[in-house]
Formats: structure tokens, sequence, C-alpha cells
């Protein structure tokens, strides 16, 4: 089959979000949590649907080779993240730039172990997923959060809050970008201000960008990296298409580093402990890239119809839960401040819905809801999250 051909099959290929997936007594940890329970599980960052058909026949097709040792980025891998980059952003990187990684959740913390000295800062904006709050920790550093500010139906940074936040000995700045729990997509002009801020205080900045093929709005994501090139030196890109294609358990994922110092220090930290990348993880990875976008845009379209449905129940059905927009993601941050529950995560539970708790994305005043699964999974999810907030105290 021609590369035209195989295009204009992959364009017009149909694909399902709206099958029920049976998990129950697999190895996916999103389910086992409830084994044995009818809890609905509605919590991590882990999608319902199968991964792009695209993706699970490059799968089978490396099965089939049989033999799995040791495995390392293809010459056509590598060039599957400059062309996507490219592509998506018109942001030009190296190969030389790229460090492989098994999982986005490592690069958080080789960051903060890569730059400054034991007893230095890391500032971040919370809520947060919580290994931006933990990481800095473990590599026995200060963390700094400083809470982003309710406006206007969603959020802004507080930039009098960073001002006064940082010290003396900050050294490093984590970027959600997009923010992942509260799904905004930070833009450009905000991007800017903060790249200000950041070369004022002479930090370096780790942007996670997990999240950056998941906008769910007429709006555009713009790496941090490509803000000028002095940026670019002073940086760490996250990326993965693993949220996007639901391959997060082949643990595949590239920090983007262009200053060659900053990427020795980076790759020094993690040296002797750091796990490899598998043959699987970048079999996904390159077929994500170069494959799957006809599958993402597809996705793209159960997810904002799953937002809506969500958005809409929660102002119509849900007295006391608030929710903003969900620019991006397919997270929702609900305010359940209003319910008066003093362990809100055991009470939905109780009541058959499994969420992320707020406190570990220091905000316990929220949950966190996963819609990314089919219609029917959402209904019903819908109908127990009602059920519970009927059964709040502050309902009474």
């Amino acid at each position: 089959m021609s590369s035209q051909t195989k295009s204009t099959a992959n364009a017009t290929r149909s694909y399902d979000f709206e099958t029920v997936v049976s998990r129950a007594g697999s190895d996916s940890q999103k389910w086992q949590r409830y084994r044995d329970r009818d809890v609905l599980p509605m919590w991590v960052a882990d999608m319902d649907f199968r991964c792009a058909p695209e993706i699970q026949e490059a799968l089978e097709a490396r099965l089939a080779e049989g033999v799995f040792g040791y495995a390392g980025p293809k010459p056509s891998t590598v060039a599957a993240v400059v062309d996507a980059m490219d592509r998506a952003f018109g942001w030009t990187i190296q190969p030389e730039w790229l460090v492989w990684l098994p999982g986005l959740v490592r690069g958080l913390n080789l960051a903060c172990r890569a730059v400054g000295e034991p007893g230095d800062a890391v500032l971040t904006l919370t809520p947060v997923y919580g290994p931006f709050l933990s990481a800095p920790v473990h590599a026995n550093r200060h963390l700094l959060g400083v809470p982003v500010l309710p406006a206007d139906g969603g959020w802004e940074i507080d930039w009098p809050g960073l001002e006064s936040a940082i010290t003396s000995r900050t050294r490093l700045l984590l970027l959600c970008h997009p923010h992942n729990p509260i799904g905004r997509v930070w833009r450009r002009a905000e991007l800017e201000r903060l790249a200000d801020f950041s070369l004022r205080h002479n930090l370096i900045v780790c942007s996670d960008e997990i999240h950056c093929a998941l906008i769910l709005d007429e709006l555009n994501h713009t790496p941090w990296a490509t803000l000028s090139p002095e940026i670019a030196d002073r940086s760490i890109t996250l990326m993965s298409p693993s949220k996007t294609f639901n391959t997060a358990g082949l643990a595949c994922g590239v920090a983007i580093i262009p200053d060659p110092r900053l990427r020795v220090a980076f790759k020094r930290a993690g040296a002797g402990i750091l796990a490899e990348v598998t043959c699987f993880g970048f079999t996904a990875f390159e077929a994500a890239y170069r494959k799957g976008e006809p599958w993402r845009r597809a996705l793209l379209n159960q997810l904002r119809a799953n937002r809506d449905r969500l958005l809409d129940f929660v102002r119509t059905d849900l007295p006391g839960v608030t929710a903003t927009r969900v620019e991006a993601t397919y997270l929702a941050w609900l305010d359940i401040s209003r319910l008066g529950l003093p362990d809100h995560v055991n009470h939905f539970e109780q009541h058959g819905i499994g969420l992320s708790g707020g406190r570990e994305f220091g905000d316990p005043d929220h949950v966190r809801l996963n819609f990314a699964c089919p219609s029917a999974t959402l209904e019903e999810g819908l109908r127990r999250l009602k059920r519970a907030v009927e059964a709040a105290p502050g309902r009474a």
C-alpha cells in the first residue's frame, strides 16, 4: 500500500469511543483500587478507551519479532519527536537534545536533583499534580507553592504571590503546562510574563507538557522553550504521547533539553538508578506521533462532549458543587467546599464513585474527576455523583 493510500485510509478510519471495555479484574491500578467493591473508578488520569488501533498494530508487529532485549530509540523514533514538534508547534529541536525517560514523573524528580543543591528551593503553582509537590522533597529541596487565584469563572496566576514567595535560594520553577488539575491552558502573554520573572530571578524552568495535545477549546499551546533562545537555554521540557493515547503503562517519555550542561546534569542525576525504556515503549511512542493524529482528533470530539455534559450536569443537578471550565486535559476540578464533608474521598466512595482527593494536589476543598470514558460510563458516574452530593451533610 502506498504512503498516500495509507494516509487516506487513516483519515477515513472510524474509531470507537463508546464500547465499554471491562477492566475489572485486570492489572489496571485504576480498577484494582476498588476490587470487589461497587465503586466506579474515575480518579487517576488513565482513560477507559482502547488505544489507537494504529498503536496496537505497531505493538503487535513488534511482538511478532519475538526478541525483546534491551532497547534504544531507533533513528525513526528520534525523527518522530523532531517531526512532531515541528508539525504541531513550529518548534525546531535537535536530536541530541533528547533524553529518554520511563515516564515523566521521573523527569520531575531528576530536574529537582539536577538543578541547585540540597537546601535550595523549588517553586510551583498550586494546586498541582502530586509529584510536583513530592519531587522537591525527595531531592532535599524546599517546596514553595503559590496558589492560583479564582478569576472570572477560571483561574489566574498570583503574580504578587510569586514575587513574595521566591527566595535567594530558589533555583527551579516546575511548570505544569497545560495545568493539571485546573485544566488551564496558559496563554502566551502569561508565559512571557512568567519568562520575564524566571529570567529576573535566574531560574531554570522544567515544563511538564504531557497534556499539550489534549486542548479542548480553541486555544493554542505554546511550548515553554519556544519563547526565546535565552529561555530555551534554561529549560527542561517533558513530553510524551502517553496521556493522549492511553499508553502510560508502556512507560516512555522524553526530556527536551537544549543546553548541553543542563542536559549532562539531568542525565547524571539519574545515573545508576533510572530504568531504561522498553522496546514496547519506544514502539508505542513512535506510532502515536507518526500515525495517531486521526485518532487523537476523534478523541478530542468525545472528550469535548463528555466535558460539556459533565459541566452542564454540575450546574443543573449538583447544587453546592461548582466547576470551572476545563480548557485542556480530561480532568474536571470540582469545588465541594460547601458540602461539609470531613473525608470527601471516603464519602464519594461510600456512594459508589472513586475520585482523586484534592489534598494530594494541595487543595482539600476540591476533588478531581476523570471524564475520559464512554458516555454510558460517564452517565453512571454522574448518577453516583449526584447520589453522593445529595447525601452530604452540607445538603441536610
